[in-house]
């Protein structure tokens, strides 16, 4: 299973873009989003509103103590970031280390302590410029997926959209 740890999540600042990672997480091939930081009930019921109409088996929660957490999970870590290793040169190593183990996905909202760097197997870039975690979060998943995330089907969905090249197609159950 893929886990991703968003940490430094905070209240009046991150919401939104927290939102959108687990959201991305979601869809893109992982089965939860751990939240460290401030409170996130809202984060928790939107997602879960979010899995209960599109389906699948994902759920986001809410992370006391994330570097209890980090430190004792079981599988390959990985840590998004900028100043990290890029991502097309280490992705088929990250690839083999995780195949058969459950994987850590980290990202950051805020600076990322240091102990991070050390606790995690690989610290990977999607670029060595700054850019948005949501980003670096989807491209990190497609190339951990290959592509076969982009065809996943969410079971007990009950709305699905029928892709067009004009208008919307939604089909509600």
């Amino acid at each position: 299973m893929i886990t991703v740890l968003r940490l430094g999540h905070r209240a009046g600042r991150d919401v939104r873009i927290t939102t959108h990672c687990a959201l991305v997480s979601r869809a893109l091939g992982a089965g939860e989003c751990a939240i460290a930081g401030d409170a996130c009930e809202e984060i928790v019921d939107s997602v879960a509103k979010v899995v209960a109409a599109w389906g699948g088996n994902f759920a986001a929660r809410s992370e006391k103590n994330w570097r209890k957490y980090l430190r004792n999970f079981k599988g390959v870590k990985v840590h998004l970031t900028m100043y990290g290793m890029p991502v097309q040169e280490k992705i088929a190593a990250v690839r083999k280390a995780a195949r058969g183990h459950d994987l850590l996905v980290v990202i950051g909202a805020e600076h990322v302590p240091g102990e991070v760097y050390g606790e995690c197997d690989y610290n990977i870039a999607v670029t060595n410029q700054p850019h948005s975690e949501v980003a670096a979060l989807a491209i990190f998943l497609h190339e951990l997926g290959v592509g076969k995330e982009l065809d996943a089907k969410f079971a007990g969905a009950r709305v699905k959209i029928t892709p067009s090249e004009r208008g919307k197609n939604i089909e509600k159950k």
